[in-house]
């Protein structure tokens, strides 16, 4: 029995020796692979990511330009009251057994919609919603990408945080088993004990590589949010976090929440420009069945050789002017199908307005309730945190007297990790619920 008991401490300490190198090897080695990175070197703010995605997103550069391309159609309606003015000259030569002979002519004309049933007012009015519905489409696509963007800036700093308690975690565990293997060579603790001590370290070891990857792992979900080159180094700048309390002071009551995101979302606003644009094409599709009214005029005159050119272009000189009506009266129920469909789609548009405006009141609802529960979770796992550290500090000071046995202070080590983790995460998620409120409220992200 004994000399088993022998075998087995001596394979788990090979073994536990054998993973130990293995880790140390992993962390001397990582930090030079992830340093070989090249690149622009960014070091940025919360409001500085935000700007340079604005400015750098594929995304938004393309709704940007279609942004342009309607306010040309804008700028294009709004000349359509003006004239169309023409002008042609043509010169011909003929030939026949009498020989050649040149002929030309040369007119100048214009012509005015005087009146068109109310369709060039409304194409213009449709153009001006549409111009003014893409910019609100702009908005919504910044509110979205800024929510994004604000969560993976968190999640690094989560990330980074987490690492630097986790690395003087580190270099405590890294103290408790050099001073582990002393006693153990003296004979105060058992080889078990010194085991255990080992292990730890190579815990907080792993901890550490894989906080360190998640870190590196986030901040390239920041870089493809921001457009930028993977290969580019970005460093994140640590906002003040220390005043969180704060952001429960300044909240506002639910029922001011509900009204100021009521004014401000863009899902709202941009299915209200859906119903004016509906209400609209009611318009245009009822003007199909409208009389038109046009006028022109011309002036033109020519010639059929080149005797006497001057006088035959004053005696061929000609003006004309004139009125047109135009008055539909069977389109075979082409006019009518149009507005019966354009009525129909104001009745969905309106439809959609409303389900709109009951999923905002949920949605801010439920994000208003977030931001509760967010602090109430936070606050009690600050309070955690901080009696589970002062216990280990204590448990430390007890370890390095003998007064406590490995397993104790271990145990309390690690409840102390879990503890510091959950504060950390609901640190976080606070400062998410709280600016993920403020955009639904239309204000402006910072940190």
């Amino acid at each position: 029995m004994l000399f088993l008991r022998s075998i087995m401490n001596f394979f788990m300490k090979t073994l536990l020796k054998s993973v130990f190198l293995i880790a140390v090897a992993m962390l001397a080695t990582m930090q030079p692979v992830f340093a070989q990175d090249s690149g622009k070197n960014y070091q940025f703010t919360l409001e500085e990511c935000l700007r340079f995605a604005f400015a750098n997103s594929y995304d938004r550069k393309s709704m940007e330009l279609s942004a342009e391309s309607q306010q040309v159609s804008y700028d294009q309606s709004r000349q359509s009251r003006l004239p169309n003015v023409s002008a042609s000259a043509s010169e011909n030569y003929s030939h026949n057994t009498n020989g050649g002979s040149f002929s030309g002519n040369a007119n100048l004309g214009a012509s005015v919609v005087i009146y068109q049933g109310g369709n060039i007012n409304k194409t213009i009015e449709q153009n001006r919603l549409n111009v003014e519905r893409s910019d609100m489409q702009l908005q919504q696509y910044d509110n979205q990408l800024s929510v994004q963007i604000l969560q993976a800036f968190l999640t690094v700093l989560s990330n980074n945080e987490l690492l630097e308690y986790q690395e003087v975690m580190l270099n405590s565990s890294r103290a408790q088993m050099k001073q582990g293997r002393e006693r153990y060579k003296v004979g105060s603790i058992l080889e078990s004990d010194m085991l255990l001590l080992e292990a730890q370290y190579i815990s907080d070891s792993s901890n550490v590589i894989e906080t360190r990857i998640s870190r590196d792992n986030s901040i390239m979900s920041l870089k493809v949010l921001l457009s930028m080159d993977p290969m580019d180094n970005l460093q994140i700048i640590q906002p003040n976090t220390d005043r969180l309390d704060d952001l429960a002071e300044s909240l506002p009551t639910e029922e001011e929440a509900l009204e100021r995101a009521m004014e401000a979302y863009p899902n709202l606003k941009l299915s209200e420009y859906d119903i004016l644009l509906a209400e609209n094409n009611i318009s245009m599709a009822k003007s199909g069945s409208r009389p038109s009214l046009t006028a022109s005029a011309s002036v033109g005159t020519g010639h059929i050789d080149f005797d006497n050119v001057g006088q035959q272009l004053g005696d061929r000189f000609s003006q004309s002017a004139g009125i047109s009506l135009n008055i539909p009266i069977y389109s075979r129920g082409q006019n009518k199908a149009n507005v019966q469909k354009s009525k129909i789609a104001l009745e969905q548009a309106q439809l959609n307005y409303e389900q709109t405006q009951l999923s905002v009141r949920q949605t801010v609802s439920l994000a208003y309730r977030n931001v509760v529960s967010a602090y109430n979770s936070f606050k009690s796992s600050e309070m955690k945190e901080n009696a589970y550290s002062k216990s280990y500090n204590a448990y430390e000071v007890q370890f390095q007297y003998g007064k406590i046995t490995t397993v104790e202070l271990l145990q309390q080590q690690n409840n102390y990790l879990n503890v510091l983790n959950t504060f950390i995460r609901n640190k976080y998620t606070l400062v998410l619920q709280r600016k993920i409120l403020d955009v639904y409220m239309g204000k402006e992200i910072t940190l």
